[in-house]
């Protein structure tokens, strides 16, 4: 049998360098909870301004590198730099923490997993308690308990509220799950806040690849990653006002509907290496969202499509609507298991995603028309 080619046995190079996804994994362990952000943002900082002229920062912690920043013409590509968390609420005269959501966590997936609560002394390492499975079977008159908010708690290890106090866990501290950036067969990973840190890694990458390609854009590019989107989209807001950009392209996770318990009838069709999803909706402007289409059609980078009904919910809607109108777009790569500590994607759809928004910056132009009415 002959042998196989060194060319057919090679892969496709990838555009991302080996400093890249160092970054990424420094990035993703990084707590950057809802409110908190300040630590991933000075990260993330670090690693854009190299590549772009200046950068700015508004008072709740929201940070852009801008390219070309007298140019009156502005583009921004943008994602969000929170992830969702807990807050202490209430300890207990025996030591024990009782929390309140810090955005969309999902308490069902609490029970077991480890913490790190944020307090005034540093790190504090704790679990969320669950009784033992031999405590709590259902009997003939009773059902077996499912976690709550209220029945939640965390367990640091103090006796009491003043062991706690000495640890440095106080109320309105917040706490998040452990680090745990992995890699698992046939190229997917997996971690926590891939939602939306995953995002702010790829806009970075895209203002690294127009710097060491040498790639002028006839405009202003903002390099933006808000804060306080799980909470509402708050960080995004500011930052539309701020900046008053022409156009948004926005990048954002979305559901993986391949596994088990998702209806695909009701989400749609979309799976994690297939590439970037775009959506149709009404804050969606249809003619950015073709010529992204057109883009990726003419550098072969694969896409699926998807629709939103009221809303995106993703910080497209603060751009799409802020001061007069801004047209933008959305660009999601799909993740599976959402507000979950293993939130996982894919490798190809990472690169992709990267490649699509450096193609479609370098597409467009002041006079590009995005008008219904030429």
């Amino acid at each position: 049998m002959a042998k196989a080619s060194k060319a057919s046995k090679s892969k496709k190079k990838s555009i991302l360098h080996d400093k890249s996804w160092d970054f990424l994994r420094k990035y993703i362990n990084n707590p950057s909870p809802t409110g908190f952000e300040s630590g991933g943002q000075k990260l993330w900082l670090d690693y854009v301004k190299p590549y772009t002229d200046t950068h700015f920062t508004d008072p709740y912690g929201s940070a852009a590198g801008v390219i070309n920043p007298a140019h009156p013409f502005k583009v921004v590509i943008e994602a969000h730099a929170d992830e969702i968390s807990w807050f202490v609420n209430y300890i207990t005269p025996e030591g024990l923490i009782y929390l309140k959501r810090n955005g969309g966590v999902d308490h069902q997936v609490a029970p077991g997993k480890r913490v790190i609560i944020h307090g005034k002394k540093g790190p504090v390492k704790a679990v969320f308690g669950w009784p033992a499975i031999h405590t709590r079977m259902a009997t003939v008159d009773a059902k077996e308990p499912s976690p709550r908010v209220d029945n939640l708690f965390l367990d640091c290890g103090a006796r009491n509220q003043k062991e706690a106090a000495e640890l440095g866990v106080h109320i309105g501290a917040v706490a998040t799950y452990e680090d745990g950036f992995e890699e698992l067969a046939y190229d997917y990973l997996i971690g926590r806040a891939m939602d939306n840190r995953i995002g702010g890694f790829m806009i970075a990458e895209v203002a690294r690849l127009l710097h060491e390609n040498k790639k002028k854009v006839p405009y202003g590019l903002y390099v933006v990653n808000a804060v306080q989107e799980e909470i509402g989209l708050r960080g995004a807001e500011m930052m539309a006002r701020r900046i008053k950009p022409d156009v948004a392209i926005i990048t954002d996770v979305t559901h993986d509907t391949t596994t088990p318990m998702v209806n695909k009838i009701i989400e749609g069709d979309c799976a994690c290496g297939k590439g970037p999803s775009l959506a149709y909706g009404p804050a969606v402007h249809n003619k950015l969202l073709a010529l992204v289409e057109e883009t990726a059609h003419k550098h072969k980078i694969p896409v699926q499509m998807r629709t939103v009904s009221r809303s995106t919910g993703t910080d497209t809607d603060s751009f799409a609507y802020a001061n007069d109108g801004c047209p933008s777009v959305l660009i999601s790569i799909p993740l599976r298991y959402m507000h979950t500590p293993v939130e996982m994607l894919h490798k190809d759809d990472i690169e992709n995603t990267i490649k699509l928004m450096y193609e479609t910056v370098l597409t467009l132009t002041p006079k590009t028309n995005l008008s219904y009415f030429k």
